[in-house]
């Protein structure tokens, strides 16, 4: 069959169908009406992801970006790079607060002033996120027999991926910035299988083992030298409703895990409730009541309690 043949055999679009398809789909359009001039500006998916990984070169420089370098060199690349990541930064913050406010995208000072004001903000707090991801490599080469060398944790692990994406992402979520934390967090989930909230509160040295499908959620607090393993669930309980039936936002309802605790593969604890320091959770555990400090939960201990009027569920 020759080209001409194919292309006369070719359907042309039906546009008398398409355009009710088209109508429809743009129905919602009509919300653009709650955008000054109608106009609706978006952050980039994109240019946040971008923008964390020359955060993450500047974090571990050598291992992300550029990999040639030396004395000389270090400082200028690690300059140059932190200064294009705020850069892009502070236009994607600009364009979050923005979007979140229904604020005017070109001329709105507030936007302007919240997005340099909070990357100047974020850009004092990259050295406390540089010591805290360092910490959480070396948790790692102590935790886990099988790592030979610490460069194999910042190369491949999807654990110190996730929580880097976590630590770049809490300290914008503090500063009040919208949307962009929980992009960032999203992506590292999406790579890893490990979806840790922003607002999670994470102390140093934090490994997560293996990894795929650990959840933490929103108001969670982790202490330090704490060990997860996969399918740890840090979660709510119920979710509180207002007198509208809607759920109430911001409250404390993850748990809190203390310092030194260890939480064994598919381990699910709910609610706020307290990890006490020093305790061992074995795997498939199911709690919603705090344990003291030194404790060791088994799944047989766990099975002896009991619950009514949906507890626990």
């Amino acid at each position: 069959m020759s080209a001409t043949e194919t292309r006369q055999r070719t359907p042309a679009i039906d546009t008398v169908a398409l355009a009710p398809v088209v109508d429809q789909l743009c129905v919602d359009a009509t919300a653009l009406k709650g955008f000054p001039g109608g106009r609706m500006v978006l952050p980039s998916r994109d240019a946040v992801i971008r923008v964390v990984e020359d955060l993450r070169s500047v974090l571990f420089p050598g291992y992300f970006g550029t990999s040639d370098l030396n004395g000389e060199s270090l400082h200028y690349f690690v300059g140059a790079t932190l200064a294009r990541a705020l850069r892009h930064l502070e236009e994607q913050v600009r364009r979050g607060i923005a979007f979140a406010e229904r604020h005017e995208f070109e001329t709105c000072d507030h936007c302007c002033l919240f997005a340099e004001r909070a990357t100047k903000a974020f850009l004092g707090r990259v050295p406390d996120i540089r010591k805290l991801v360092h910490s959480d490599v070396e948790a790692a080469y102590e935790g886990d027999p099988a790592l030979k060398s610490r460069d194999e944790a910042i190369f491949a692990y999807p654990g110190v991926f996730a929580v880097t994406n976590q630590r770049i992402a809490h300290e914008l979520h503090l500063l009040g910035v919208p949307l962009i934390p929980r992009i960032i967090t999203e992506h590292a989930h999406t790579l890893t299988g490990i979806d840790i909230h922003p607002g999670a509160t994470i102390g140093e040295r934090l490994f997560i083992d293996h990894g795929t499908g650990v959840v933490v959620g929103e108001t969670s607090r982790i202490g330090d030298r704490v060990r997860l393993y996969q399918g740890v669930t840090l979660g709510a309980k119920s979710f509180p409703l207002d007198e509208q039936g809607n759920p109430i936002k911001g409250i404390d309802r993850h748990p809190i895990v203390e310092d030194d605790v260890v939480i064994y593969a598919g381990a699910t604890i709910l609610g706020r409730i307290t990890i006490g320091r020093g305790s061992s959770v074995g795997g498939n555990v199911w709690l919603t009541s705090s344990v003291p400090p030194g404790s060791r939960i088994t799944q047989a201990e766990v099975r002896e309690q009991r619950y009514s009027h949906g507890a626990g569920i």
